[in-house]
């Protein structure tokens, strides 16, 4: 069977999501999700003329002045007067701009005596000086959140600030995570000579953490045909993510077992490194993902399918991993066939990779805030070359 291109198995991946339905929720509790239609203003912003600057409302046309203050405007306590010639009020950072007045004369180049009012610098410049002209951020049925968009934290706000008490967005994911091999222990468990920490699932649940998720742990299971394909065929869930028993020794059983508890594996194998014996297909409604059960490998994996597949199932515009760039610090030797993720550190403007690039190596990946990706047959590269990465932490 050859190799699929990871662009390839990104694209068959997200072709077995199926929608999973939108609710209206409170907009505190929407944050992480993805809107599943357009956030349409319901107000304008500003809703009127504001200043800008702590100061004097006056009319430009009435500068150099004097004036003679006859009021003060402060948020929420706006002036319920006008402003005629000669005129001024006393007005602060987001009061309501007076009827008549069209400028801030900053308080700093102000001199008042009482309610006589002087100028005491250079002054506005123009007329509109220090203020917020009315709908400067946005009007009535402006297009604030476009459907697919991630509801980050400042999306939030101007949804919130566009007259949205809740709002609609794909539901939570259910993702279920399992973990097989006999030699497994729950970590901080007391070990014997045979026995290897489980740190896939604590790094996968770590992994999704920012992610509108609710995770199903399902554990540790033992390499036993009947114990996997129960497991897997009475969980509920959106993504059935496991790790290890992926490739095809005689104890790696998820594949057989996914198919006995009647699900299909629709590929299997990418041309990455690390992480080829990657599976994906589905199962009672569900994706599943088996990835490999080598941690490096794993979260190499999660990286490029996991977490794309959750925005995709989440209802995102655009749910892959787009890389950026950097300037490699040292030279890099030709790659292979397989698309090349390698372990590395920028420092101070410049990419180094991990010298040692063996996937049992997690400590590696620990002191990496990024990985090189290497295309297929990518020639050699030179210190000061560029070079994509993927970020990751």
């Amino acid at each position: 069977m050859s190799l699929l291109p990871v662009a390839e198995a990104q694209a068959r991946l997200f072709a077995l999501a199926r929608p999973i339905g939108s609710e209206t929720v409170p907009i505190r509790a929407a944050a992480g999700r993805w809107a599943s239609a357009d956030i349409a203003a319901l107000r304008t912003q500003p809703a009127a003329d504001l200043s800008a600057m702590d100061g004097y409302a006056i009319r430009f046309a009435d500068l150099p002045g004097p004036w003679r203050v006859i009021g003060e405007s402060a948020a929420g306590r706006p002036f319920a007067g006008s402003v005629g010639a000669g005129q001024a009020t006393r007005i602060f950072t987001g009061a309501a701009m007076p009827d008549g007045a069209d400028t801030v004369l900053v308080q700093e180049e102000a001199g008042r005596d009482g309610d006589a009012l002087t100028l005491d610098g250079e002054g506005p410049l123009h007329v509109g000086r220090n203020t917020r002209a009315k709908g400067l951020d946005f009007t009535t049925g402006d297009t604030l959140v476009r459907a697919g968009d991630r509801l980050s934290a400042a999306r939030i706000a101007v949804a919130a600030t566009g007259g949205h008490g809740t709002l609609t967005a794909n539901r939570r994911i259910r993702v279920a995570i399992a973990a097989t091999g006999d030699e497994l222990v729950p970590p901080g468990s007391p070990l014997t000579g045979a026995d290897l920490p489980e740190s896939n699932g604590a790094m996968l649940a770590a992994m999704l953490a920012d992610l509108p998720v609710d995770i199903v742990d399902l554990g540790i299971l033992p390499d036993r045909l009947d114990v996997l394909r129960d497991a897997f065929a009475n969980v509920a869930c959106d993504l059935l993510v496991t790790t290890g028993g992926a490739s095809v020794g005689d104890h790696d059983l998820v594949r057989p077992a996914i198919e006995a508890a009647g699900g299909s594996i629709d590929f299997w194998r990418i041309a990455l490194r690390p992480g080829k014996p990657m599976m994906a297909g589905r199962l009672n409604g569900a994706v599943v993902l088996g990835l490999p059960g080598n941690p490096v490998s794993a979260f190499v994996t999660a990286t490029l399918f996991v977490r794309p597949l959750i925005a995709v199932l989440g209802g995102a515009a655009d749910p892959a991993p787009r890389p950026t760039s950097a300037i490699l610090g040292e030279a890099l030797p030709a790659n292979g066939p397989r698309t090349d993720y390698l372990r590395a550190e920028l420092r101070d403007g410049r990419l180094f990779a991990s010298t040692i690039q063996d996937s049992s190596m997690l400590l590696t990946l620990a002191r990496s805030n990024c990985l090189i990706v290497r295309p297929v047959d990518a020639p050699a590269a030179k210190a000061g070359d560029s070079a994509d990465i993927l970020v990751i932490a």
